[in-house]
């Protein structure tokens, strides 16, 4: 008699957030749209822990309160499908939010189940873990922790395993803090098919599934480059991944929604906020490298191959500092004599401040769209834009008095003065400073329904057979007639491009192998700081994933502090993959021609 168990069929995760403030219907659709095994929601930007102290500060709960509008609508739908919920909504305050669910189900009558995942925050154990002289370095720059520094959020991103044990401990619904994106949907993987923390490929493969949905409808069409392949304009729909018992996954969404799921969709997403190849979460290390994507059927692609293996056994840690307070002001500037002007506002406002050093940091830029005189038809078309922004400790410096600075110039600076917006008041701003720990300074408890606490500990087993990548698939040359014409490069490649804290990344990809060759043989490193002027003096990486026929360019430092003190236009980047798309490049006649 055959006993062989058979493994359990795929399990249906589909996302319902992308970020704190995501489409407030998303969880009802994912819900009533179609079968689904688990409804995950990633909640958690680098910088949302800043924002939810702020929400603290002011008399509201430390986690993301819209989670709770979204489970009132869905909750009996679940209950009655079975569907599991697993989200990081919880933020700073994990333990509130599942008390908080308790007693809305209690209050909808129904008998679900609430566990939560503790030891993410390590902020009332800075002063102790530095007694430990445990190393604090930040990943960007290098830099040591600071014995004068007083962060105001620190939290550790923890794996999946606490998620997986919560699930086989009888919870309906588990609330973390912060763990890795990717983990939302690893964990109920690895609950759902039994895996051990020794599973490295499965554990692979399921990462890399995560990080395609995580982001939600950026994966079926949202932020993508090929407008010729959305077949509509309707808003995308948020994504599922179909986890097999292997790690293999399908990429898919509920029919009849927006947006589409194809290889350039799905390639998109896969080179988004990465650096290398080997792509580490606390549990696995995924070489991205091996990832082979397949169109199945319509809005159906299959990611299989994914090769893990063993973790690092550090966790990353996000510190938030406050910074100082800053104010903005855009000026516009018309006509003639645009960068005299520009001079002229400039010098006039820090003058009356006492100058530029009265400031931790002034940060001056003229922004050049306007169009030549002979080209304009409107005043707007010949309108540049002065952007000036102070910081600094003292608010009272970048309030009132740089706001008054401006104002008095209305009358009494260049011809045809004119801001964009009334004069601000200064905000507050926050500085992100990413760095490591080893796993074993950090507690990772899953508290059971029952109240049980589970400590969940790191697979510390060496992989049995070393992980053998074998050689890597030898480049196709590109040989062509010699014919190019001068093109944007964005009429061969793809892009995707995000920020990680300091850093920027733009991810280039092609839809054939042969615009691939001429794209690996062109863009080089010193070719891509020639595109992006701004990144000559910095730090830039280029890594190649050939199965994808995709490149990554890793800007170390574009960003400074990250998004929450950057003074860029485009303070996360994403927008920098578009111009690099934008730029000119000698482009084979053959590519321009399709």
């Amino acid at each position: 008699m055959n006993t062989q168990v058979l493994p359990r069929r795929p399990v249906r995760i589909a996302n319902s957030s992308g970020f704190y403030g995501d489409r407030l219907s998303a969880a009802r659709e994912m819900v009533d749209g179609g079968p689904i095994d688990v409804l995950t929601g990633d909640y958690l930007a680098e910088l949302t822990p800043l924002l939810l102290v702020k929400a603290r500060e002011r008399g509201g709960p430390g986690y993301a309160r819209s989670f709770l509008a979204q489970m009132n609508q869905v909750l009996a739908s679940c209950q009655e499908k079975g569907i599991k919920v697993v989200t990081n909504a919880g933020g700073l305050e994990p333990a509130r939010l599942a008390d908080d669910l308790r007693a809305l189900i209690a209050h909808l009558g129904l008998r679900l189940k609430v566990a939560h995942i503790e030891g993410d925050d390590l902020l009332p154990r800075v002063a102790e873990l530095r007694a430990k002289k445990v190393p604090f370095e930040n990943t960007d720059t290098g830099e040591p922790f600071s014995d004068a520094a007083e962060p105001v959020t620190a939290h550790a991103y923890l794996g999946a395993w606490g998620i997986a044990a919560a699930l086989a401990g009888g919870a309906d619904i588990v609330v973390c803090g912060r763990v890795t994106d990717a983990s939302l949907v690893v964990g109920p993987a690895a609950w759902w098919h039994g895996w051990s923390g020794e599973d490295w490929d499965a554990l692979a493969g399921a990462v890399a599934a995560g990080h395609v949905i995580e982001c939600g409808p950026q994966c079926t069409g949202g932020n993508y480059s090929f407008l010729d392949e959305l077949p509509d304009t309707r808003v995308p729909g948020f994504p599922i991944a179909e986890v097999a018992h292997d790690g293999s996954a399908v990429i898919t969404k509920h029919p009849g929604t927006g947006g589409v799921v194809s290889v350039g969709t799905v390639t998109a997403q896969l080179v988004y906020e990465i650096e290398g190849a080997a792509y580490t979460n606390p549990d696995v290390t995924a070489h991205f490298d091996t990832i082979r994507l397949t169109q199945q059927a319509p809005d159906r692609v299959e990611m299989r191959g994914a090769k893990g293996m063993t973790g690092p056994h550090k966790l990353k840690v996000g510190f938030n500092f406050r910074g100082g307070f800053r104010n903005h002001v855009i000026l516009g500037i018309t006509g003639l004599d645009i960068e005299a002007k520009a001079m002229l506002a400039e010098a006039q406002i820090f003058d009356t401040l006492g100058g530029r050093g009265r400031f931790a940091s002034a940060d001056v830029r003229l922004q050049r769209s306007d169009k030549p005189a002979e080209q304009a038809r409107t005043d707007e078309e010949a309108t540049a834009y002065l952007h000036i922004t102070v910081k600094d400790p003292d608010p009272d410096k970048v309030g009132q008095a740089f706001t008054s600075a401006v104002t008095s110039l209305a009358l009494a600076g260049y011809s045809g003065f004119h801001p964009t917006a009334p004069p601000t008041r200064e905000v507050e701003y926050g500085v992100y400073w990413p760095t490591l720990i080893q796993d074993r300074h950090v507690d990772h408890i899953a508290v059971l329904p029952s109240g049980e606490r589970v400590e969940v500990r790191p697979c510390r087993r060496p992989m049995g057979t070393p992980l053998h990548l074998g050689a890597p698939r030898p480049p196709e040359p590109f040989f062509s007639d010699g014919m190019k014409r001068l093109a944007p490069l964005g009429l061969v490649c793809g892009a995707r491009s995000g920020d990680k804290g300091g850093t920027a990344n733009v991810g280039l990809w092609t839809r054939t192998d042969r615009a691939f060759a001429w794209l690996r043989e062109t863009l080089d490193v010193d070719t891509f700081q020639k595109l992006v002027p701004e990144s000559c003096d910095l730090r830039v990486e280029r890594f190649e994933l050939a199965n994808l026929r995709a490149l990554n360019f890793v800007v170390y430092g574009m960003l400074g502090e990250g998004m929450a003190s950057s003074t860029r236009a485009d303070p996360q980047a994403k927008g920098l993959g578009e111009f690099v798309r934008s730029r000119l490049v000698m482009v084979p006649v053959e590519f321009l021609n399709g």
